[in-house]
Parts: structure tokens; C-alpha cells; sequence
């Protein structure tokens, strides 16, 4: 990165904030503004975007690990006793299906990737973001249980998915024989790892960070900076003893929201924060690594995939696993659309790069296209679709509508 374009990056940070809240009115998302930024600076060569994904790296694992602790530690199951079922078929059986039903479609459309590749295209895009629908997750009119359903299924089912993607990029790896990459049954044993791990580290620190709140020994300004180190040091600690840091990240978090007592969502304030300015940056660095692979391989079959990724390989899942849930259909048809394809689908597509090369252009090529109609897709419907359910929800009145 030159000094150009970190002015650039760095103006478009400070403008977006003058103007956010006009932006967001006009359904302009941060995420659009950012990836056509990095778009711009590849096309103008002010980015390599060849190099990108090694240069990157770092930016990319830190971002995922913020986000899966963030996520995992907001979880309260104690708050979620009437969703549970809900939540458990969606992640329990609609996400499986989403990512099996994506799988059949990549292989069949693409035979020529083949099947590891095909499993790393639907893996990637199974998890969902609610931050790209953040006029359904916000706006009163929809009712809470089913605004506060989408956002626990998105905070959940990225952490469940990472390591069906890791075990599917590995698999693609070996296939491939690419040099120093471990087979599908040693990234096994290294899941389980990081899952020890992961929960260890993140049940000792909230254990040890609530111990010294109630002693006064903590200052309030310094906890949110310590919350942000220690999912850090869940992620290293695993990969030093050779588990994965991904997996230890999320398991590091629900063991924190755990032991951490109930003032730990406001030591998340500073991490999610953080989290938020990386995972921006990503989007610049996402625009301009795929801007150059998208214009070289996209195809028809590309879009189509993208768009059945988004509609059938999603929906029907979702349908199947909401039967005899006490949903109503409209309810079922709005929950099954706002499944957005955001961060944790580019930080799966940048690893895959940077794991497998050249060789996984063409699979990045189908995730990148599916994000970029989902970004407009989801961005601009979110509103008027979000008013309009909730017209139809406080008129009809359904058990899901009561908050």
C-alpha cells in the first residue's frame, strides 16, 4: 500500500463518517461504498491485486477472529428460550442443507472445479450478515423475536461454518498438491484443538476479568482493550499447540460470554468497534483482489449460480427446516430471503486464496459475484421489504410477530 491510496482509504473512512446517517437513509451500506473503493484503486493501479491476498493476510485472520469472538460472546441462551427451536432448525438442519444443496449445484454447474472446490463455494456462502440487512435487524416495525432470530442466526452460523470451510480448503489443498498441505483428517484433529483451546482461554480470562472487576483492580477505560488481546490470544495459543485459531476464536468467546458475568457486553463495545473498522478495510481489500478475477471469469453460469445461491439454495432450506414451526408463510418466505452473503464469505474467499493460489480463482470468482448481488440485492430491498412485512405483521398478527 502506497501513500496514496492510504489517504484515499483513510479520507473515505473519516468522509463516510461525516455522512453516514444520510448514506444509510439512501441505502447506501459501508460495505458497498468500500468495495467499490478497492475496485477503483485496482483499476487506477494503485493496488496490486494479485499480491493482495498474501499482504492482506493478517488484516483478513484478525478481522474473522474479532468477529467469531464478538459474535459468539454476545450469545445469551438465557434470553433466546422461546427461539431455541427456531434457532436449532435453522443452524441444525437448514444450514447443513444450505451448504449440501449448494455443493450438488457448484459441482454440477462446474465440474470442471471439482469437488473440494464445489464444497469450499458452498461452504463459503452458507453463513449469512446481518449487517448488510441492517434495516430488518433495526427497524421496529418488524417484529423483535423475528429481528433478533436473524441476528443470532447470523452471529451463530458463521462460527458453525468455519470449520466446514477450513476442513473444505484443506481438502481442496491436498487435492490439488499444493506444498505443505495437511490432508482432511489432520485439519480434523486440529479443530478439535482449537476447540480445547479456545474454550480454556476464553473461560479462564472472563473468569480472571470478573474476579478483578469485583476487586476494583481493572480500569473501566483498559477492559475493552484487554477483552480485544484476549481473543487474540485465544487465536495464537491455538496455533501454537497446533489447533486451529478460528475455531478457538468462537469457542474462546461463548466461554467468555460464559464466565465473564453480566457486564461483558459492554467490555465488548471497544472489540466491535475495532472489528468494525477491519472489517471495512476488508471490503476495500476484497473490491480489489476481485475486481481483476470477476472481469476475467465470469459467466453466465456464474450469475446463475449467484442468483439460486441466493434464492433457492437458501429458502428452500430454510422453508424445509421452519415446517411445523409455528411460522406463517409470509414469515418464513422474509426469514429465507434476508440471508446476506457478507464478511464472513470474504474472509473465507481471501483465505481459500491465499491457501490454494491461482487455484482457487475460479471458485472465488462464483463467491465474489454471489457477494456483489447479494450487497445490491439485499442492500436496496431491505427497507421497503422490512416496512412491508411489518405492515402485513401487525395487521395479521401472528404468533412470531409478538415480541
Amino acid at each position: 500500500m502506497n501513500e496514496v491510496t492510504l489517504v484515499l482509504i483513510s479520507a473515505a473512512l473519516f468522509g463516510w463518517a461525516l455522512v453516514s446517517a444520510r448514506l444509510q437513509r439512501a441505502d447506501l451500506t459501508p460495505s458497498i461504498v468500500f468495495l467499490v473503493l478497492g475496485g477503483a484503486l485496482a483499476g487506477l493501479g494503485l493496488v496490486d491485486g494479485s499480491t493482495t491476498p498474501e499482504t492482506f493476510a493478517p488484516l483478513v485472520e484478525v478481522t474473522l477472529v474479532w468477529v467469531l469472538f464478538s459474535d459468539a460472546a454476545r450469545l445469551r441462551v438465557q434470553q433466546l428460550r422461546e427461539d431455541v427451536g427456531r434457532l436449532v432448525r435453522l443452524l441444525g438442519v437448514g444450514l447443513p442443507l444450505t451448504i449440501v444443496t449448494g455443493w450438488a449445484l457448484a459441482a454440477w454447474l462446474f465440474p470442471q472445479q471439482g469437488l473440494w472446490l464445489a464444497f469450499v463455494v458452498a461452504a463459503a456462502l452458507a453463513p449469512t450478515d446481518a449487517a448488510l440487512g441492517l434495516p430488518v435487524v433495526t427497524n421496529p416495525a418488524v417484529p423483535s423475536r423475528i429481528r433478533r432470530l436473524l441476528t443470532v442466526e447470523s452471529g451463530l452460523n458463521d462460527g458453525i461454518t468455519t470449520p466446514v470451510v477450513l476442513l473444505a480448503i484443506a481438502g481442496a489443498a491436498a487435492a490439488a498438491g499444493v506444498e505443505g498441505a495437511e490432508g482432511a483428517g489432520s485439519a480434523v484433529i486440529t479443530l478439535l484443538i482449537g476447540v480445547a483451546a479456545g474454550a480454556a482461554v476464553g473461560g479462564a480470562g472472563g473468569w480472571l476479568l470478573r474476579r478483578a472487576r469485583r476487586r476494583g483492580s481493572a480500569a473501566e477505560e483498559f477492559l475493552g482493550i484487554g477483552v480485544l488481546a484476549l481473543a487474540l490470544l485465544a487465536y495464537a495459543g491455538a496455533v501454537e499447540v497446533g489447533g486451529n485459531g478460528f475455531v478457538a476464536a468462537f469457542c474462546a468467546g461463548l466461554a467468555f460470554g460464559r464466565f465473564a458475568g453480566p457486564r461483558a457486553e459492554g467490555e465488548l463495545v471497544f472489540l466491535e468497534q475495532t472489528s468494525s473498522l477491519v472489517s471495512i478495510l476488508v471490503w476495500s481489500v476484497f473490491g480489489a483482489v476481485t475486481v481483476a478475477i470477476v472481469l476475467d471469469r465470469i459467466t453466465v453460469l456464474t450469475v446463475v449460480y449467484a442468483a439460486l445461491s441466493l434464492t433457492v439454495v437458501r429458502m428452500v432450506p430454510v422453508a424445509l427446516s421452519l415446517i411445523g414451526s409455528g411460522l406463517d408463510r409470509n414469515t418464513v418466505l422474509f426469514v429465507g430471503w434476508f440471508g446476506p452473503r457478507g464478511l464472513a464469505s470474504i474472509v473465507f474467499a481471501l483465505l481459500a486464496l491465499e491457501a490454494l493460489g491461482p487455484e482457487a480463482d475460479d471458485a472465488v470468482a462464483v463467491i465474489a459475484v454471489t457477494i456483489l448481488l447479494s450487497v445490491l440485492a439485499h442492500g436496496l430491498s431491505a427497507a421497503p421489504l422490512a416496512a412491508r412485512y411489518g405492515r402485513a405483521a401487525s395487521t395479521s398478527n401472528p404468533p412470531a410477530a409478538r415480541p
